[in-house]
């Protein structure tokens, strides 16, 4: 069965142009961990006084990077710091030879870009419970830390893409008491998403001066309306890694400034939709909003609930109006409801009222919002305030087809 490898049809028109980062700097090699003839490694040099944030899978079966990131993260230290992604192998499942291999990349990155040990954040992505061939990484680390630009991340945004279509980048600035702030993301994410998170891996860069239980927190609250609002098929990965590092370049402290926080979850949200319009297969971005729930935990259960169904993700890529599966996905969510007050609508389109079709319905209406591109539903659980939203695409045929031949 031959891959899908066309750009996906909901994909940006083009890879968007990030401002560079003062104190950051990237670099890209093709070290053939599993692909020939493309990038697969990058590596990204930070200056001494960047603070490092981040988010991590809660897989039970998470990878030795991620569990040696996540160790590493909060320490205090005034040196500088280096980010060593791959792709091809996600290092996950692979036991001592995996901690082996962490331990073999973090020692020569730090020996090449003269940082501590306990500042060198690792990531690794793709086939789960193969060894890492970290000889060919390690190989590469001399020729990558002397090639560090200022302008290369979307070189690195290509370098960490497995079976992505295309890749993700996204960027804000922000101006706060007349100084200038930028943030650069890029992210990699189209299968195995689900939230727990986060869902892909994500690297976003600011020149913000921030202390780093500030910029925790800011990372921790928008991951959960972003990265942790997102499902393409609902299977949490082993690998999910969000990394969030401020230089403080600028001089401009943020740790109290909402226009920064705001900045910050607007690229996260970006980076999260662009996962979702890359969801292996996809042809549909569907936004999902529920309010009338006893609480906002019980709306983002029952909006995960019809985000995951598979049979309300074949109906939207069939473009059948089925709100029936709906009614169905919100019924076994396991969160209060009432089926007497259930209301949903298709867009503008009201097609169900308080338990009952609309006296309004028009299949014909209902099947036209289901052509779109972009299709909203909504569902109204009558017996609270609670809302919640997220973002899911269809399930079409080619998922399949990527996925039965993914190690191939």
């Amino acid at each position: 069965m031959a891959k899908i490898t066309s750009v996906s049809p909901l994909a940006p028109a083009a890879f968007p142009d990030l401002p560079e980062i003062d104190g950051v700097k990237f670099a890209t090699a093709a070290a053939g961990v599993k692909y020939q003839g493309r990038t697969d490694v990058m590596l990204a040099t930070l200056v001494p006084g960047t603070v490092v944030a981040g988010a991590f899978t809660r897989s039970a079966t998470r990878s030795a990077p991620v569990l040696d990131c996540q160790e590493k993260l909060g320490k205090p230290s005034d040196a500088g710091a280096a980010i060593l992604v791959n792709s091809g192998n996600s290092n996950a499942f692979t036991g001592k030879t995996g901690v082996a291999s962490v331990q073999a990349i973090t020692a020569a990155v730090a020996k090449a870009c003269d940082v501590p040990l306990d500042r060198v954040f690792t990531s690794s992505t793709g086939v789960i419970g193969e060894p890492l061939p970290h000889e060919r990484i390690t190989a590469a680390l001399d020729s990558l830390s002397k090639s560090t630009a200022a302008d290369g991340i979307a070189g690195a945004a290509k370098a960490i893409m497995t079976t992505d279509t295309f890749p993700k980048g996204s960027s804000a600035t922000v101006d706060l008491d007349g100084k200038t702030v930028s943030i650069a993301g890029i992210a990699k994410g189209s299968g195995m998403i689900a939230p727990d998170m986060a869902t892909m891996l994500v690297y976003i860069f600011t020149d913000a001066k921030i202390e780093q239980k500030a910029l925790q927190a800011l990372v921790s609250t928008s991951n959960e309306t972003t990265f942790n609002s997102i499902t393409v098929d609902s299977d949490t990965s082993t690998s999910d890694s969000l990394i969030v590092a401020a230089t403080g370049a600028s001089g401009v402290a943020v740790d109290t400034h909402e226009g920064f926080a705001n900045a910050l979850h607007g690229v996260m949200q970006d980076l999260a939709h662009q996962v979702v319009r890359d969801g292996e297969g996809a042809t549909k971005f569907v936004e999902i909003n529920v309010n009338g729930a006893a609480s906002d935990a019980d709306a983002k259960i029952h909006a995960m609930a019809i985000a995951n169904s598979p049979l309300v993700k074949t109906a939207i890529a069939g473009e059948d109006p089925n709100w029936g599966r709906i009614v169905m996905a919100v019924g076994k969510s396991g969160a209060a409801a009432d089926r007497d007050r259930l209301s949903i609508r298709f867009g503008d389109i009201e097609v169900a009222k308080d338990g009952w079709r609309s006296e309004s319905y028009s299949e014909e209406a209902a099947a036209a919002q289901m052509k779109k591109d972009h299709i909203v539903i909504g569902a109204d659980i009558g017996i609270g305030t609670g809302k919640a939203t997220v973002w899911t695409c269809d399930l079409t045929h080619d998922y399949i087809a990527i996925n039965a031949d993914y190690r191939s």
